[in-house]
């Protein structure tokens, strides 16, 4: 789903991106121009993807803030089973929706709500749902919203994850991200003015 303060550094001028690799390889997924839309880049989701490719397949993915879906739809493209994308904006769940269609996507497989992620992650140990546990989260707000340690805290309190749950982090390079101390980083990197994580529960 994903934005932050670099917004016209990282999103493409033509409102699209391309799936990098899988059964959707060279596929392009338009969006529009949403407030703090931030795409990940393909740079980026190349080397994330490397590192998540022994843990894709038959997975059960969660796209927090989701907004363009790329890493959701990249993560479907390259096996995993299940992706529930979370993005509060009408016009960008609109978005996923027709991008969802064009791919051909079965509903049980891209599921998309429209939901603020926080409230949705809060409310997590209350719900009775089938789309628990998720073996993958993306977890990438807003870099300007200060989210991101919320929404790990939320996460990690949430009751969502299988235990050996693949948590990804996007935030602004130089940013001091405190994390739960039951997370482990596993491969963290750079790029520009971002910076990306892997985390698994200890």
């Amino acid at each position: 789903m994903t934005k932050g303060d670099r917004t016209k550094h990282a999103v493409s001028k033509s409102g699209k991106c391309r799936i990098i690799a899988g059964k959707w390889r060279g596929r392009i997924l338009r969006f529009d121009d949403a407030e703090g839309l931030r795409p990940t880049t393909d740079r980026i989701r190349e080397t994330v993807f490397n590192w998540l490719q022994v843990y894709l397949p038959h997975s059960n993915c969660l796209d927090c803030f989701a907004g363009s879906g790329m890493l959701g739809f990249e993560a479907l493209s390259r096996g995993a089973d299940k992706v529930v994308f979370i993005e509060k904006n009408k016009q960008t769940i609109n978005n996923l929706k027709e991008n969802a269609s064009v791919l051909a996507v079965d509903d049980h497989k891209a599921v998309i709500k429209q939901q603020d992620a926080l409230s949705w992650l809060q409310a997590m140990p209350l719900e009775n749902t089938p789309d628990t546990p998720f073996n993958l989260v993306f977890l990438d707000p807003p870099f300007h919203s200060d989210l991101l340690v919320e929404s790990c805290v939320l996460l990690n309190n949430s009751g969502c994850l299988a235990e050996d749950a693949i948590i990804y982090i996007e935030h602004a390079a130089g940013a001091i991200v405190d994390v739960p101390d039951n997370w482990e980083c596993l491969k963290e990197k750079s790029s520009g003015q971002v910076a990306y994580k892997l985390f698994t529960l200890i």
